[in-house]
């Protein structure tokens, strides 16, 4: 039995292991479990606790070594 691998047969094993990855992903993104990661992620870029207060400059990193 001589098995014989052609562009085609490459082509479909790429294209299912896309669609499995992709399936996988949605499933990720899509749990329930998730929402309450979600929902602070999505809040990051309102977040003001790492901002020094006013009136201050932030630190600075030092170019030396």
């Amino acid at each position: 039995m001589e098995l014989s691998i052609d562009i085609g047969m490459i082509r479909g094993l790429g294209t299912l292991v896309v669609m499995i990855a992709f399936i996988g992903l949605s499933l990720w993104v899509f749990n329930r479990r998730r929402d309450r990661d979600f929902a602070e992620a999505r809040l990051l870029p309102f977040d003001d606790d790492r901002l020094p207060p006013a009136g201050q400059e932030p630190a600075m990193r030092s170019t030396q070594q």
